[in-house]
């Protein structure tokens, strides 16, 4: 049986009803239809229109849905394999007892709804702030734009300012984009720093 391969990035959506379950660790896993195949471990999880949390992932299962458990439902935050073929039926439609799915493990590593205004970058990696920039923010300039995208690819400030710039000197200009981008995102809900609410 040939099955067409799909792949992931950086960037996992979820539905909204699960963001809680995920954040509470009573669900560690996502099942999708096909073959799928993670090209980073380190992942940013997507729910109800917001990124939620950083994620790791530690395992990928491909399993046939008549090979599906109620171990792998109650790890999906589902009571029983019942349960869980009927959310992958609303999912997908038609689901067969011989159709492949891919178990995608993972652990939290950092809970966005619990972010620390007082760090410079609430706590997240200046690649990480980079890349929910340029998923969330469709209004940059082209030159900020180009400036995120580098540091994405580069992996670290140092990297992208030799890059941009031929100097590691010139990270100022990165951490300013980076900064501006976060206070966007704040400003638009996209990211709710902790605090925010203890100081109201």
């Amino acid at each position: 049986m040939s099955q067409e391969k799909k792949f992931f990035r950086k960037h996992l959506m979820v539905k909204g009803k699960y963001v809680d379950l995920i954040l509470s660790g009573k669900k560690v896993t996502t099942i999708r239809k096909g073959y799928w195949i993670p090209k980073s471990k380190e992942i940013i999880l997507h729910g109800g229109g917001k990124p939620f949390a950083v994620a790791k992932i530690t395992n990928v299962i491909y399993k046939k849905v008549s090979e599906l458990t109620d171990e792998d439902a109650i790890r999906d935050g589902l009571k029983n394999k019942e349960e869980l073929v009927k959310e992958l039926k609303k999912a997908y439609g038609e689901v067969n007892p011989n159709d492949l799915v891919t178990i995608i493990e993972f652990k939290v590593t950092k809970k966005l709804t619990e972010l620390d205004i007082k760090d410079p970058y609430m706590g997240l990696k200046p690649v990480e702030v980079a890349r929910l920039a340029l998923r969330y923010l469709e209004d940059l300039s082209e030159e900020d734009k180009k400036i995120l995208k580098v540091l994405t690819q580069a992996g670290s400030l140092r990297e992208a300012a030799i890059r941009l710039y031929g100097d590691i000197g010139a990270r100022w200009r990165i951490r300013r984009v980076l900064k501006r981008a976060l206070n966007e995102m704040v400003k638009r809900g996209i990211l709710v720093p902790r605090d925010r609410n203890e100081e109201k």
